[in-house]
């Protein structure tokens, strides 16, 4: 994608659409290109310097500052800033310039960023305060249903790819523990969120089976009953007709009335479904967390 609109740059830098145009407005932040009805549009690099004047504004920087630099300058003072101790970074600006890299094809900046994060916060703190947001944002494009531009696909595997080495890091599962059935439903793809379970999972201590995506309910059914799991986690992603999610979890309820399921990710579509007591909707990373401390 070669444009953005400014309720995407918004979702992408987490600074809401009338701050953005403020910014605009007041400090030159941004010039957006206009379309033939009007309409303002925002290049990559339009882009990338928005996540930057965000980075930098959470560096102690100041927006009349910034918005007055060339895309250049904003360049070099990032870079600087990433070669300092990282004891004065902040969450956002990991979070802004981690997407900033995947806009950029950047993977060298990403690992170098990724470094530091991991430097300031460990490998725990790390994905709860930065990687998880991450995934948020990039998810409320997801949840669109808009297709996803190339750059989120290149910054999601190399988010998959440290999720994997995360999880792949964590000791075995004790003995005699809670056992996870991982899976997305059939025609959902974007496994982010539910790899980021499975690591707190696992990190918990607990036995997590993962499946992936596109998992047919045949498939499902036997699963559970080759693994003897007693907890389904899934995730509904992408956007879809409300009934047919319903009858999709009337389909889990009557074929796993024994097990204790769990419902994330689009908060849209499910606060439209009647989850009942059998299917308990997690909300928020702390949620699951409380849920496998209890």
């Amino acid at each position: 994608m070669e444009s953005f609109s400014i309720s995407q740059i918004s979702q992408f830098s987490g600074i809401k659409p009338h701050t953005i145009r403020m910014w605009e407005q007041r400090y030159g932040a941004l010039k957006p290109n206009r379309s033939e009805g009007n309409t303002r549009y925002y290049s990559n690099a339009q882009l990338r310097r928005l996540l930057n004047i965000v980075s930098l504004k959470n560096a102690g920087y100041k927006l009349g500052e910034l918005g007055a630099m060339p895309d250049e300058k904003l360049n070099e003072l990032v870079l600087k800033k990433q070669e300092k101790t990282t004891n004065d970074q902040t969450d956002e600006y990991f979070i802004s310039q981690l997407i900033a890299a995947g806009m950029s094809y950047d993977e060298l900046y990403f690992e170098k960023v990724f470094s530091h994060c991991l430097l300031r916060y460990g490998l725990t703190d790390a994905y709860s305060r930065v990687m998880y947001p991450v995934m948020v944002r990039l998810g409320l494009m997801w949840t669109s249903d808009r297709l996803p531009p190339v750059q989120e696909h290149f910054l999601s595997n190399l988010l998959r790819q440290k999720l994997l080495t995360a999880i792949d890091s964590l000791p075995p599962a004790k003995p005699e523990t809670n056992k996870w059935l991982l899976f997305l439903p059939e025609n959902e793809f974007h496994e982010l969120g539910l790899l980021f379970a499975h690591y707190l999972i696992r990190r918990s201590g607990q036995k997590a089976i993962y499946l992936g995506a596109n998992v047919p309910l045949q498939l499902l059914k036997e699963a559970v009953v080759d693994t003897e799991s007693d907890r389904l986690l899934f995730f509904l992603v992408h956007n879809d007709l409300p009934e047919n999610s319903r009858e999709y979890l009337d389909q889990l309820k009557d074929n796993f009335p024994d097990n204790k399921i769990y419902l994330s990710g689009n908060r849209e579509l499910i606060s439209q479904l009647d989850t009942g007591k059998s299917i308990i909707w997690l909300q928020s990373v702390e949620h699951l967390e409380q849920k496998l401390a209890s």
